[in-house]
C-alpha cells in the first residue's frame, strides 16, 4: 500500500497571499462586494490580499492553441503568487458566469508549471444568485471546477441571496449571519495556506 502524500507546510512568511477573483462589470455587484468582505477576513487574519475584479477579467476566449497570454498576463502571474484564493461569481442560469469560467479556462496556462494549475491552494468560493436554487447549484459547479484545477475548496462555501438585499449602499454587511460566514471563508484560506495546503514559496 503506497503512503500518502503530505502537503509540504506554507514557507512564506508569515503573511500568506490571498487572491480574489471574480465580481461582475456590474458597479458595486453584490459578488464583488461579497468578494472584499471576505477578503478584509483575510487581510484581518494576518495575509496579505490581491483583488482581481471582473474588469480585470474581460479577456479573449481562450484558444488552447493560440492562448493571448499578454493579456491574461496579470491574472496568470497572481495565481502564481497565490498561496490561497477567493473566487466569487454570480450565479447564471445554473452555473458561473461566462467570465469567471473564461478567466479559469486560462489558468490552463499553469499546466507545465512546477505547481501547475492550483495544485494545493486553498480556494474559497462565494457565489451570489437572486434566490436559494441558483446559488447552491452555481455553488457545487465552482466547487467542481476547483476540483477539476487540482486546488482545495474550503470547507465552508458561500451562497448570497441577493433578493434579500445583503448589503447597504456603501458596501457594509447588513446580514450578520453572511458576514460570520464570509469571515470563516476568509479564515479558512488563510489558515488552510499557513498549515501546508498552499504552495511552497
Amino acid at each position: 500500500m503506497t503512503a500518502p502524500t503530505l502537503m509540504p507546510r506554507y514557507r512564506g512568511g508569515d503573511q500568506p497571499l490571498v487572491v480574489g477573483i471574480g465580481g461582475t462589470l456590474r458597479s458595486c455587484s453584490s459578488s464583488e462586494t461579497a468578494l472584499r468582505c471576505a477578503l478584509d477576513a483575510a487581510t484581518a487574519r494576518g495575509a496579505r490580499a490581491q483583488l482581481l475584479t471582473a474588469r480585470e477579467l474581460v479577456l479573449p476566449m481562450y484558444d488552447s492553441e493560440r492562448p493571448d497570454v499578454d493579456a491574461a498576463a496579470r491574472l496568470l502571474t497572481a495565481v502564481r503568487a497565490a498561496d490561497a484564493l477567493i473566487l466569487a461569481t454570480p450565479g447564471y442560469h445554473g452555473g458561473t458566469s461566462g467570465l469567471l469560467k473564461n478567466a479559469l479556462d486560462y489558468l490552463q496556462e499553469l499546466a507545465g508549471d512546477p505547481q501547475p494549475y492550483l495544485d494545493g491552494k486553498a480556494v474559497g468560493c462565494i457565489v451570489t444568485a437572486a434566490g436559494w436554487q441558483a446559488g447552491a447549484s452555481t455553488l457545487a459547479a465552482v466547487r467542481s471546477v476547483v476540483h477539476a484545477l487540482r486546488g482545495w475548496p474550503t470547507p465552508l462555501g458561500v451562497v448570497v441571496n441577493s433578493l434579500n438585499n445583503p448589503f447597504g449602499p456603501a458596501g457594509e454587511i447588513l446580514d450578520a449571519k453572511l458576514a460570520g460566514q464570509l469571515d470563516v471563508v476568509g479564515t479558512q484560506v488563510v489558515s488552510f495556506a499557513q498549515a501546508g495546503l498552499a504552495r511552497v514559496s
